[in-house]
């Protein structure tokens, strides 16, 4: 890609309105296309400019608020806002638009014969859809990196049959599920989430039959459950993942149950139905409660029965957790080495 500087530059009228223009800058070629920078303005359309991308495009945001929800199906797209100062609201319903039929607010989706690659999210505020913030289906390499998703009934943000997503450098807040939400995904070949705030959510961290990937350096407080590594009675199992580096704190809310999971409250990292994941030199204090997943590091039976085995969490500081930092609660094979914690169950963990 060009550097912004170089990009032609296509501005688009708002919708209804929008008619074909001329680049600006651009230098004719007939073997050759410059990747362009669409810039779109309030009152205008993001869906237009990328329906009129092509891949390599740049869709520059400006601040403002913008109605509707965005479909993208083209490779190598990158859509970037200004931040908290670009913001994404539900609209009207459009039955033509497959994102706002699923009540979601930026789709990126592919299908099983072709990924959609390399798009990039950057820099958007997304708040006030009925499901997920922004959300990934059948994509490989794509990246949302600083967009604030808030008060979403879902995710915040997430990727389902992906592979090596990142999603880095986000906050999201107030979610009605989980803030950050990897699931379905095979192999996800060095996806990673990291570096991301996670606050106030049903689940800070979901990560449900995902595979090869790594959750590190985040920052997960106040929700009613830090991370969450579910695998249930489907194939694959979840793991062999890596959870390193990451602080967990005082996820206190309380959660009422569902028909899958009994309340949730005070759970730091819980590990149900995960197979070889790798928790080390984590920071998990103070998260207290009294459902049957409280505690600081949980590894306890899948609702499914699937086994919980061959999990290492070695090197952390679990502290102030109850009622325990360390709880084995399955009977299969997994081990806990030179963890720094006060309470055990059952005892002789720390």
């Amino acid at each position: 890609m060009y550097p912004m500087h170089a990009l032609p530059v296509r501005r688009l009228l708002p919708l209804g309105c929008v008619t074909a223009l001329t680049m600006l800058g651009s230098v004719s070629a007939p073997t050759a296309r410059a990747d362009t920078l669409h810039v779109v303005h309030p009152g205008e359309s993001i869906q237009a400019a990328v329906d009129a991308a092509a891949p390599g495009d740049t869709i520059q945001v400006a601040p403002g608020t913008y109605a509707g929800s965005v479909l993208v199906r083209t490779d190598r797209l990158t859509i970037r806002g200004a931040g908290e100062r670009t913001v994404l609201t539900p609209g009207e319903a459009d039955a033509t638009n497959a994102c706002a039929a699923a009540g979601n607010g930026l789709c990126v989706v592919g299908t099983a014969e072709h990924r959609v690659a390399d798009v990039r999210i950057q820099s958007l505020t997304v708040t006030g859809f009925t499901k997920t913030g922004v959300m990934g289906s059948g994509t490989e390499r794509m990246r949302v990196r600083r967009v604030f998703a808030h008060h979403n009934g879902e995710h915040g943000i997430g990727q389902e049959n992906s592979v090596r997503g990142e999603l880095t450098d986000n906050t999201s807040e107030d979610n009605g599920q989980a803030g950050l939400f990897l699931a379905d995904t095979a192999d996800a070949m060095g996806a990673s989430i990291a570096r991301n705030h996670s606050a106030g959510n049903r689940l800070g961290v979901l990560i449900r039959r995902g595979r090869e990937l790594a959750i590190e350096q985040n920052e997960l407080t106040g929700n009613c459950a830090g991370l969450f590594v579910v695998g249930d009675d489907k194939e694959p199992a979840a793991g062999p993942l890596a959870i390193r580096g990451n602080r967990i704190d005082e996820n206190n809310r309380y959660c009422p149950p569902n028909p899958r999971l009994a309340f949730i409250q005070g759970s730091g990292i819980v590990l149900t139905g995960a197979r070889e994941t790798l928790v080390t030199d984590n920071q998990v204090r103070d998260n207290q409660g009294e459902s049957p997943m409280s505690g600081g590091i949980v590894v306890m039976p899948s609702q499914a029965g699937r086994p919980t085995v061959g999990n290492v969490i070695r090197g952390n500081v679990v502290t102030g957790n109850a009622p325990s930092d360390l709880a084995y609660r399955v009977t299969e094979i997994n081990t806990f080495e030179a963890n720094v914690c006060e309470r055990s169950e059952p005892a002789g963990h720390c």
